[in-house]
């Protein structure tokens, strides 16, 4: 229950200005790419952030290449942004390596970090948010912008660890509509 609220307080936020769900309608795309700020190799004593992105990006690749959206290295129709933001009952970190350097991630991170921490139940928890913006590559117009959010589950196995995260990707763009 509480990551229904949490997520709904993300979702109908609408008194910011920093929208946490885009929908321009059909987008026109035959291939997309992501974004990369160049994110520096995190140290030997950190968590594998590059394992989690690149399972994060293969669920994206499959979702899109079963709407006829091919990946490429660079100068895709689209650009795909996404950021990753995990918390609990007291505290939110945010992940915006593929987000971009735009305001957005902070204000977006203040909307989970309200969401996560305002619940009055005692209980404590540990959720995750993935969040994605499609981009018109040449524009630069959020053409959509999805999320979901899920309990964090300790010890899954690398397969259902994908799979989760596959069943999220799917969630977020079960309506996006593609025209060619």
């Amino acid at each position: 229950m509480i990551l229904l609220l949490a997520a709904g307080a993300l979702a109908f936020a609408g008194c910011s200005s920093t929208p946490s769900k885009v929908d321009t309608g059909p987008i026109r795309a035959g291939t997309f790419n992501y974004i990369n700020t160049g994110a520096k190799p995190a140290p030997d004593y950190a968590n594998n952030e590059q394992a989690v992105h690149a399972v994060i990006q293969e669920a994206i690749t499959k979702a899109l290449a079963q709407r006829g959206v091919s990946h490429v290295a660079a100068g895709g129709d689209v650009t795909v942004a996404y950021l990753i933001i995990t918390g609990n009952n007291v505290s939110t970190t945010s992940i915006n390596d593929y987000f971009g350097h735009s305001g957005d991630a902070s204000a977006l991170h203040e909307k989970a970090q309200s969401a996560y921490t305002s619940s009055k139940n005692p209980n404590y928890f540990e959720a995750g948010t993935l969040l994605i913006d499609i981009i018109d590559s040449k524009s630069f117009k959020l053409l959509r912008r999805g999320h979901a959010t899920r309990p964090m589950l300790q010890n899954l196995s690398a397969d259902d660890r994908a799979a989760r995260i596959q069943g999220v990707v799917d969630e977020i763009f079960l309506d996006l509509r593609i025209k060619k």
